[in-house]
């Protein structure tokens, strides 16, 4: 209980260094360009690549850093390409996902292993529960009609995300450790 409690006080100190707002700015436009470049398969499957911006954003200035970073993505994301009304489930999702990366992935090793179970977390609860509850009471469509092809897509892309944010923060990692220096 006392490493959570340390490991969100280490996040919430982060807020306060300039560099690290700095990067954070820019990972949020990150998030925004690649939340542009999403693709939609149906009404209700889309795929993106907004999570490797929140994923770093966990790696490098944990939970709290992150959650902020995933909620006001969502929100910028939306203000540059709307996809239907404005629903603060969604935000809520995306903040959720943030300090789910900065638990398993903050202050921590970079771990192929760690990465694919944070990823595994967010698509159970997050992807698979939280957002198919929300598109199910946007679009007036039943929870179990939605799930099977939300399922179909989270289980394709869980191995390709994690490869994917494994890659790149292993060399954000890098650079951070040599920026350091």
């Amino acid at each position: 209980m006392l490493n959570i409690f340390y490991l969100l006080k280490d996040s919430a100190k982060e807020l306060k260094n300039v560099r690290t707002l700095a990067i954070s700015a820019m990972l949020a436009a990150i998030n925004t360009v690649l939340g542009l470049s999403s693709i939609m398969i149906g009404d209700f499957v889309k795929i993106g690549f907004s999570f490797l911006a929140t994923g770093l954003a966990g790696i490098l200035y944990g939970p709290i850093t992150a959650g902020i970073l995933g909620g006001l993505g969502d929100i910028l994301n939306y203000l540059v390409k709307p996809a239907g009304p404005f629903f603060p489930g969604f935000t809520l999702s995306a903040v959720l996902s943030g300090f789910i990366y900065g638990f398993f992935l903050y202050k921590k090793p970079v771990s192929i292993r760690r990465i694919f179970f944070a990823r595994l977390i967010i698509v159970i609860f997050i992807d698979l529960a939280l957002s198919t509850i929300w598109l199910s009471l946007l679009s007036g469509k039943a929870f179990f009609i939605l799930l099977p092809m939300r399922t179909l897509k989270a289980a394709i892309m869980l191995p390709v995300e994690t490869g994917i944010l494994y890659i790149v923060s292993l060399r954000i990692t890098a650079l951070e450790i040599l920026q350091k220096r």
